[in-house]
């Protein structure tokens, strides 16, 4: 399974609580924190929901 590695890269303030919970359940909790996650379907959907406050990296 490929890794990749997502960056918070704005606030989740004034975001709806969705949004903010899916930032947690990836395990962003800070800006500028990163984590290195397995791409799976679940993952990438959460990815797809955010990808406007994060940013991310494929590893290989």
């Amino acid at each position: 399974m490929k890794k990749i590695k997502v960056t918070q890269v704005k606030s989740v303030i004034d975001r709806p609580e969705r949004q903010k919970r899916t930032m947690v359940a990836l395990g962003l909790r800070k800006m500028n924190a990163s984590v290195e996650v397995e791409a799976t379907p679940q993952i990438l959907g959460m990815v797809r929901k955010v990808n406007h406050l994060i940013k991310v990296v494929e590893i290989a």
